[in-house]
């Protein structure tokens, strides 16, 4: 009796480490196997004498209601498809008057039909906005969207370069371009 309880219990929790084994297969198989529905990007752009850095996942529009649909209003959203997006900065920032330091962050944002907010969090490599953790959060901004030409495809693109001499801040606008929708987020830096 206690034998076949054992083969019993043993080949339950065989059966469950090995349906572990198999989903761990099918996020790696999706990462690493198959092609991507939402293609991974980068942006790199450098800034006065700092370099910025965005790697993203970008998923496609494809005939869908993007912003209060797909992408729920109010609701945390990584800012791109599978991983969370990083944005990277190789010296300190200034974002939103509020000083950022070096380093990579997750970057997300709760859209609503007027304003966003934007997130820098500081657990950066995390899988969408599942583990989420609002503690992680160095801060928060809020930004108003405005109006875009049609883009299919999520991208992040650099505009209003600010190039100044040493000794005075330099900036740029980062911005969050799908759909009809512009999110700009300005980021200032030091030249000393």
């Amino acid at each position: 009796m206690f034998r076949s309880f054992a083969t019993f219990s043993l080949t339950i929790l065989s059966g469950l480490f090995l349906a572990n084994i198999s989903l761990a297969q099918s996020k790696d198989e999706i990462l690493a196997g198959k092609i991507r529905q939402s293609p991974k990007a980068s942006v790199f752009q450098t800034i006065g004498f700092t370099n910025v850095t965005i790697n993203y996942s970008r998923p496609g529009v494809k005939g869908r209601q993007t912003w209060g649909h797909l992408v729920p209003y109010n609701k945390v959203w990584r800012a791109g498809a599978n991983e969370a997006t990083i944005i990277a900065f190789s010296k300190d920032v200034i974002i939103g008057g509020k000083k950022l330091r070096a380093g990579s962050y997750s970057f997300f944002v709760i859209p609503s039909k007027d304003e966003w907010t934007v997130i820098f969090n500081k657990v950066a490599d995390q899988w969408g906005a599942f583990e989420y953790n609002e503690v992680q959060d160095v801060f928060r901004i809020k930004v108003k969207p405005v109006s875009s030409p049609f883009h299919e495809w999520l991208s992040y693109e650099f505009s209003d370069m600010n190039i100044q001499p040493a000794g005075k801040k330099n900036s740029a606008v980062l911005n969050l371009l799908w759909e009809k929708l512009k999110l700009p987020v300005k980021i200032e830096t030091e030249t000393k």
